[in-house]
């Protein structure tokens, strides 16, 4: 862990940082968002929206935390195309702290050639996949050469598998079930799917439950609060608990928003006769090592051999 603190999560300045290692960050440097997802954001929240997060502001967020993945992103159906080289480049000065993932478009036939690359030259950890936004039907058998790569190369898959402002995206293709043909094919590949695949949260159990190297993150649920205390009762009462990772999702919410609200998910039921989500889950999740439940830092290691 990098930068210092005083022991109970605050700075010398009074500001609260989160310790949990995020495993759901973005960066979205100058110029790499545009096309439909800047339109339909902008006609979702306004024609100022601007959506730019460089390393040097990632950084002043994570330096004082617990660690994060950082993730590229290659959509250009959809206009959002961060490079492998431009999360390369940062997560390499901040080794073992910062874990960077790859990512490809899948419908390029060189894909996995493009992931090895990523991983053996580029010194990646991981793969970020998005049908909705990278518009593509994840268990066709095409893309199932990607899968094998990544299984090959020892490096987990997170997905986007949940819903999204952006209307050119395939919303079928984003249902966290598409992953279950993928899991029964690659048993030992590791995935996540994010956001507990809102607003399919039953669903995303589901598959987390069944199948063992499968994992879920709870990222970018917290303004939520209704659908967020449902989706974890449903982590809850098919006992799963120990298979969701914490994630914030920033730049759209930050480690520390998302902590808050976590430890606040009971909130909405005070009063009522409605379960709570058991305090254990919530401080093990926060506690969750994702870097091993992954293997990130071997993974790290063995490029360096």
């Amino acid at each position: 862990m990098s930068g210092s603190g005083n022991g109970n999560g605050l700075e010398s300045g009074g500001e609260r940082r989160c310790r949990s290692f995020d495993g759901h960050t973005h960066l979205f440097g100058p110029g790499h968002v545009g096309g439909s997802f800047l339109a339909d954001a902008r006609r979702a929240w306004g024609a100022d929206y601007k959506l730019e997060v460089t390393p040097e502001r990632h950084w002043e967020q994570y330096r004082h935390g617990g660690g994060a993945i950082v993730l590229a992103f290659n959509c250009p159906g959809t206009g959002v195309v961060v490079p492998n080289e431009y999360v390369a480049d940062y997560v390499r000065q901040h080794p073992g702290f910062l874990y960077g993932f790859a990512s490809v478009d899948p419908r390029d036939p060189d894909a996995p050639a493009q992931l090895e690359f990523a991983v053996k030259e580029l010194g990646l950890v991981g793969l970020k996949l998005a049908p909705i936004y990278q518009k593509f039907y994840p268990d066709r058998p095409e893309y199932f050469p990607l899968y094998a790569k990544a299984a090959e190369l020892k490096i987990p898959i997170l997905w986007h598998q949940g819903t999204s402002f952006v209307s050119e995206g395939f919303l079928d293709a984003s249902r966290p079930a598409m992953l279950d043909p993928i899991a029964r094919a690659f048993p030992e590949l590791k995935m996540v799917i994010a956001h507990l695949g809102h607003p399919w949260h039953g669903e995303c159990v589901s598959v987390i439950r069944k199948n063992p190297n499968v994992y879920a993150d709870m990222s970018a649920l917290s303004p939520r609060p209704w659908q967020f205390y449902n989706a974890m009762m449903n982590v809850t009462e098919y006992r799963v608990a120990h298979k969701v990772l914490f994630g914030s999702d920033y730049p759209f919410f930050t480690a520390e928003e998302t902590e808050a609200a976590f430890r606040n998910v009971n909130a909405i039921v005070d009063g009522t006769k409605l379960p709570r989500v058991p305090e254990e889950d919530i401080e093990a999740i926060l506690a969750r090592d994702t870097v091993g439940i992954l293997g990130l830092a071997e993974r790290r290691e063995n490029l360096r051999a």
